[in-house]
């Protein structure tokens, strides 16, 4: 009776592990990015809900929502200056461009481009 034997080999297992382990590293520095952008949209979304903004000046939307990212630690937004207003149809609306780089490995970066945009309703002015 011959026996074939199953499995993976070591050096299979090993390139294996090297593959899990680079995609792991590689999500590790990538989620957080993400989790940030989350951070600014819900903070937009709830700049958009707050009623008592409606006729709040730029200065007063703009401390809010500083606070807003201050108490979801998103510490890379806060330090920009990222926040735009524009006026539309709609209302006004609150637009956020930011990039972000992580560094990967020697000379390699991550990069993150985000855009998140909310409308607040009616009534809200630039001043």
């Amino acid at each position: 009776m011959k026996r074939m034997q199953r499995g993976m080999t070591m050096l299979g297992f090993l390139i294996t592990m090297c593959v899990v382990i680079f995609f792991a590293y590689v999500g590790m520095k990538i989620v957080p990015m993400y989790i940030e952008f989350y951070s600014v949209k819900q903070a937009l979304k709830g700049l958009a809900e707050d009623p008592s903004l409606a006729g709040a000046s730029k200065d007063k939307i703009r401390q809010l929502y500083q606070r807003r990212l201050e108490m979801s630690y998103a510490d890379h937004v806060k330090k920009m200056d990222s926040l735009k207003f524009d006026s539309g149809e709609g209302g006004l609306k609150l637009v956020v461009d930011y990039e972000r780089r992580e560094p990967l490995m020697a000379n390699l970066d991550v990069v993150g481009k985000f855009h998140a945009e909310q409308v607040m309703p009616r009534g809200a002015s630039i001043e």
